[in-house]
């Protein structure tokens, strides 16, 4: 099922990035520190429990011999564009829950977090497509 490595997908990219760019913003930052510190602290435990879940799913399916690489795999990247993509334009722009960075013109910042997302998220369609036409489960012509 492609839904399995999505969810993992979507988690992946979310705990090293925050790592990351820990000093330059938390998940929810306009309020204080120790608030900005509390919601990083839940975001990182429901990611952490969306990761170990989506492996387990993807366990299962290896252990059931269901396992389909190339439907994993898009979905793996699915996952990671659809985070990056939901992250960027709803949590930063529509939401305004944190921005990439202040002080600064996040323009450019924007734009490539926006793009690398686009990226993948067209990676993994490309992936879906050519994963159901050699399954055969394509589209009907």
């Amino acid at each position: 099922m492609v839904l399995d490595p999505v969810l993992a997908g979507t988690r992946a990219p979310a705990s090293p990035a925050d790592v990351v760019v820990l000093g330059w913003h938390h998940f929810y930052d306009r309020s204080t520190s120790g608030v900005g510190l509390l919601s990083d602290g839940l975001l990182h435990t429901a990611e952490l429990l969306a990761l170990v879940a989506g492996f387990f799913l993807y366990a299962d399916l290896r252990r059931r011999r269901a396992l389909a690489p190339a439907h994993a795999w898009s979905g793996f990247f699915l996952g990671l564009g659809a985070f990056q993509l939901f992250d960027g334009i709803v949590d930063h722009k529509l939401l305004r829950l944190h921005q990439i960075r202040y002080g600064v013109d996040v323009t450019p910042y924007d734009w490539a977090w926006n793009i690398a997302g686009l990226v993948l998220l067209l990676i993994g369609v490309i992936l879906a497509l050519r994963a159901a036409r050699r399954s055969g489960a394509g589209p009907a012509s």
